[in-house]
């Protein structure tokens, strides 16, 4: 205890933060807006709010940090036990859907579900949306209804934006507007489902705990008294819901800290809500505001750029980017004939920046959309340039981790249909309507396995198989075994039922032995359920040792946000590619603007923006000229930037050098140019 408080006597931020910093940091209790722009430390100043609430006395389990993912809550505690002591270990970290699990496990009863609930994933719910659309004949209209798929994201914006389905029928499904009844009755169906089943999607636990914080005010007024400071990164990406329960949460003792930055809101397609940030003042007028402008990721001149994309928001807190940081090149704009030179220009300069010292590991390539980069795969291929690109399969998402999680979901909740959809179906013999019988006959017997083993006598075909299921998810569910027995008796059911001749099994073993490392992190298998369901799936996503020791970047914007490189090039800024084509309306505009905005900085050092001037025709036949992104075409890129022709180097050709001379001052060379250009090779 004494080396706690003379720790906390010797502790001062004022040391090791900017004017801005020290003032978030150490601001007294109550409402508290930090706006954070890009690289201006806005994770160094949670820290230190952290370690000064604690060391000012706050008792640690009373600060609730709350994050986007667990990654970012945990790497903030240990800094903050770096910075002052290992108290700040104790204060409650994690996103919203962790804390609302913890919450919900508590008082599961007060919004009409048993302690035990298990989660859905968003594949989990799809799947039960699809049992819930084929049971209730949703489809048998005689016309075209919805897929699954499409179902279960309309139902989860719908809950995510506070949309009516009305709505959101009538701006991207114009085409089913008439089966808005049918989708109404379905999602109420769905609903029911979940609770006869006691299991919640992701959305779900969200709403419940919003539920139980308005309709519960003993549990509002504990927990609100309970955690007396509470702190909210990325404020900007909160959706309705969350900013609900962040107010909720606050208003026993109205200290509440929220940092974000409005113009990194960019993820509105996930149901992100731009306007909380933007109204916190109207929820707590007597807020304080504090602006971090000292950026420390890039040099003047980019911030320039940024600060002239930002300038003509419509709505925003007027922030100015600065930077101490030495170095007075220009971003590039580059402008190339088209796609394909755009690709070379790109493959060009990666290389020559590789021979300037730069690792390939230190330069991105950024895209609106991810089919954007297809022309520059080939062309670093043709260059033997190693890269990596964000997408692809997540771990979580693989089939024969969804089996095995499946099964261990039974043994917490012998209730959950979905996955004995799943789980029955490894029985030959079974296909989906029989697995959906089956798995619905147990949910009926409350959870009771009897009609599994009913089945061995009435059909012998499979009836075999699924007693053995039924026998191995009593023995996963018996109490004397812990998560790690569990998870070796599941994966050694699982791999006995795995083809030997499978040509991925050795991919599959290899992810199949990952879990066990995974739930080593958990006391139970409540909690690794839990967590798995609701953390995001990148976190968790298990890649082998690269022989490479440097790839290149390619990325979506989307997920190079809290990224930085040395070198970044941003392709397509043109109409219909950047801003995307379907930013038709005022409010998609402005996203796509902050969209550029974390484009640009997340670079450090040498910014390229590539601007092709043609592109090819959807048909395939000839190419558009296309005019340059509005979003650069309102700046004054000359004072902004440097324009750059692109012109590479050709094959030398044997016929174009015997005419050379006679075509190099050929009227009307420039005009047949851009006609073949413009129509092709005809």
């Amino acid at each position: 205890m004494r080396e706690h408080d003379a720790r906390a006597r010797s502790f001062d931020p004022a040391a090791s933060l900017n004017q801005a910093q020290r003032r978030a940091a150490t601001a007294e209790p109550g409402p508290h807006l930090v706006v954070a722009g890009a690289g201006t430390g806005k994770t160094r100043t949670l820290v230190y709010r952290v370690a000064h609430l604690v060391a000012s006395g706050a008792a640690p389990e009373q600060i609730l940090l709350l994050t986007f993912t667990r990654r970012a809550a945990d790497e903030m505690l240990r800094r903050a036990a770096a910075l002052l002591d290992a108290r700040c270990r104790r204060v409650a970290g994690g996103t919203f859907h962790s804390f609302a699990n913890q919450v919900l496990r508590r008082h599961a009863r007060r919004v009409g579900f048993d302690e035990g609930f298990t989660i859905l994933d968003a594949s989990d719910a799809g799947d039960l949306v699809g049992l819930v659309r084929t049971e209730g004949g949703f489809a048998k209209t005689g016309r075209r209804f919805p897929r699954k798929e499409t179902l279960a994201a309309l139902i989860s914006k719908r809950t995510n934006t506070g949309r009516s389905l009305a709505d959101l029928l009538s701006s991207e499904l114009p085409q089913h507007a008439s089966d808005e009844p049918a989708i109404e009755k379905l999602a109420a169906r769905y609903c029911e489902t979940k609770r006869a089943q006691n299991v919640m999607d992701y959305d779900d636990l969200l709403v419940h705990l919003r539920t139980l914080l308005t309709e519960h005010a003993a549990v509002r007024r504990q927990l609100g008294n309970h955690f007396r400071h509470l702190l909210v990164d990325e404020y900007q990406d909160t959706n309705r819901l969350q900013a609900h329960i962040t107010a909720l949460l606050a208003t026993a003792t109205g200290s509440v800290m929220v940092v974000g930055d409005e113009a990194q809101s960019i993820y509105g397609f996930r149901g992100a809500d731009f306007r909380n940030i933007i109204d916190f003042t109207r929820l707590f007028p007597q807020a304080t505001i504090t602006k971090l402008e000292q950026n420390y990721r890039s040099t003047q001149p980019i911030l320039d750029l940024a600060n002239a994309l930002l300038a003509g928001a419509r709505e925003g807190f007027g922030k100015q980017l600065r930077s101490e940081i030495t170095g007075d090149a220009r971003p590039q704009l580059v402008r190339t004939e088209d796609e394909h030179d755009q690709a070379r220009f790109v493959a060009e300069r990666v290389l020559t920046l590789r021979e300037q010292g730069v690792a390939l590991s230190d330069m991105a390539v950024l895209v609106r959309a991810a089919w954007h980069t297809n022309a520059l795969e080939l062309a670093l291929a043709e260059r033997n340039i190693p890269f990596r690109k964000f997408g692809g399969q997540r771990f979580l998402e693989a089939a024969h981790i969804k089996d095995v999680l499946a099964l261990l979901r039974l043994a917490a909740n012998p209730r959950d249909a979905t996955a004995w959809f799943r789980v029955l179906q490894w029985a030959e013999g079974v296909g989906p309507a029989t697995a959906q019988r089956l798995g619905q006959a147990v949910v009926d017997a409350g959870g009771d396995l009897a009609p599994l083993r009913a089945a061995m006598a009435a059909r012998q075909r499979f009836g075999r198989q699924v007693a053995r299921i039924a026998g191995m998810v009593e023995n996963l569910g018996r109490p004397d075994l812990d998560l790690a027995e569990r998870l070796e008796h599941a994966l050694g059911a699982y791999r006995r039922l795995m083809p030997e001749d499978d040509e991925h099994a050795e991919h599959r073993t290899r992810d199949l032995e990952a879990l066990p490392v995974i739930a080593g992190r958990y006391d139970d298998l409540e909690s690794f359920l839990g967590a798995l369901a609701i953390e995001p799936a990148e976190q968790l996503k298990v890649t082998g040792d690269d022989p490479e020791d440097e790839l290149l970047v390619l990325s979506t914007v989307h997920s190079a946000k809290g990224l930085e490189w040395h070198s970044v090039f941003v392709l397509g800024m043109v109409e219909g590619m950047f801003p995307n084509r379907a930013a038709r309306d005022a409010d998609a505009f402005e996203e796509e603007r902050r969209l550029l905005y974390v484009a640009i900085t997340r670079c450090r050092r040498q910014l390229f923006l590539l601007r092709p001037e043609t592109l090819a025709q959807r048909s395939g036949w000839g190419h558009r000229l296309i005019a340059i992104s509005p979003l650069l075409a309102e700046l004054d890129l000359a004072a902004l930037v440097e324009e750059l022709p692109y012109q590479p180097a050709r094959e030398p050709d044997a016929d174009a050098d015997a005419d050379r001379s006679q075509r190099k001052d050929a009227p009307g060379d420039e005009a047949l140019r851009r006609i073949q250009a413009y129509f092709g090779d005809g």
